[in-house]
């Protein structure tokens, strides 16, 4: 007869807790930097659901600063990065294209706060996201992908641009760098229980 595994063997050393699991969204328009940046950071191989853009699709989505971009996120990213022992970030990330925004409801359910990727040569594709988040009550910060050869701007500068609040962080970030991506989402970390305690005091 064969015995079930004790309690140990499920939970690990003794006193030892797994750790907590934490929903981050990576959101933004079409071809900002959405299935990189999840690729760039997570410990497992991401999950994506890309597919290779049509000539129907190419039409409708605006690839000419990204001439080479031959396929496009039709229902999200995933990927998993495990900050320390007690930390382990799910990154869901949405599709661009407003024709699959009906999906966000699910994918957002649940989330501790949000990234919304900009790109600042098209900044308007990012609005539908912004105001999303803004109603929805869900904590974000604006990561500027630095794309290369694109104009600077300075923070007050996309700010104005974007309309957001003074109090959501507006940081510049590289989606191909694994440590840059990390440094954004630190600062999500930071907005969203900055958010937490806020609404504590306010109870």
């Amino acid at each position: 007869m064969v015995s079930a595994p004790s309690p140990e063997y499920h939970s690990g050393p003794p006193g030892k807790r797994p750790p907590l699991p934490v929903k981050i969204i990576i959101a933004g328009g079409f071809g900002v930097g959405k299935t990189t940046t999840v690729a760039s950071i997570s410990d497992v191989p991401p999950l994506t659901t890309e597919a290779v853009m049509t000539s129907v699709a190419a039409g409708v989505d605006d690839n000419s600063l990204t001439p080479d971009k031959q396929t496009t996120t039709v229902a999200m990213d995933f990927g998993s990065l495990a900050l320390d022992d007690s930390l382990k970030l799910y990154l869901f990330g949405t599709p661009g294209q407003d024709r699959f925004g009906f999906m966000w409801g699910d994918l957002v359910r649940g989330a501790l706060g949000t990234l919304v990727i900009v790109d600042t040569r098209r900044i308007e594709d990012c609005f539908p996201a912004v105001d999303y988040f803004e109603n929805a009550g869900i904590p974000f910060a604006v990561g500027v992908n630095c794309f290369p050869g694109q104009e600077r701007y300075s923070t007050d500068e996309i700010r104005w641009a974007l309309s957001v609040n003074p109090a959501v962080p507006i940081v510049e970030f590289d989606a191909r760098s694994r440590v840059s991506v990390r440094d954004a989402l630190l600062v999500v970390l930071d907005r969203a229980l900055a958010c937490a305690q806020a609404a504590e005091v306010s109870q």
